[in-house]
């Protein structure tokens, strides 16, 4: 049996997909959550120097997409066929679309320039992004299910975590012009074991 060691800091952030993944799963594994001064001390020993990381039997891997793609195969989580693995892949690719410029957002430190960002962000990027999301949904039995297939995977999953940064960056009202996508993060939501995770995760911002 593999042993699973995931080491990044008190957020959510790159890090929850992989760990929601373990949940959907139920397979244990080892949340190591530290500070930026943990984070500087052992920084120059990490693969490409980023977090998260995730240890597997003692070998250290990183990139959060290559992570959880593993797991999610490894786990029954990346679609039942080729095509559907191929499906989801393209949906998390379109995810990383979005999630840059709500990274820009959190990082801009000067006030004009932030309210541009987020004029763009609310305006133009966000609701392009989950009109295209929305379609993709609704061609797989209406949209009352999942984004891909007739069960859960881990697009769905990455789906759920990237709602939650939509809602820190002022989002929320746009997001709330899709009732399938909404229905879609509260089933998931709904699931026992992810149900369960996000009753005892930690409570943070990110």
């Amino acid at each position: 049996m593999s042993s699973y060691k995931l080491t990044y800091f008190n957020l959510r952030g790159r890090g929850e997909l992989i760990r929601l993944i373990f949940a959907a799963a139920d397979v244990a594994y080892e949340d190591v959550r530290i500070t930026k001064e943990e984070w500087a001390a052992m920084k120059a020993n990490t693969p490409f120097g980023q977090l998260p990381i995730l240890e597997i039997n003692g070998k250290t891997f990183c990139q959060s997409n290559a992570v959880s793609r593993y797991l999610a195969r490894k786990f029954k989580l990346a679609g039942k066929t080729d095509l559907e693995e191929l499906q989801v892949d393209m949906i998390i690719d379109c995810f990383e679309d979005i999630v840059k410029p709500m990274f820009f957002l959190k990082m801009e430190t000067d006030e004009t320039r932030k309210t541009e960002l987020q004029k763009k962000f609310l305006e133009e990027q966000l609701p392009a992004f989950l009109a295209n999301l929305d379609k993709i949904l609704k061609s797989n039995k209406g949209g009352d299910g999942f984004f891909v297939g007739d069960a859960l995977t881990w697009a769905d999953l990455a789906f759920l975590s990237i709602a939650g940064w939509i809602k820190m960056s002022g989002g929320e009202a746009v997001a709330e012009k899709h009732p399938k996508l909404k229905a879609l993060k509260a089933r998931v939501e709904a699931l026992p074991k992810i149900a369960a995770w996000i009753a005892k995760r930690p409570v943070t911002d990110l």
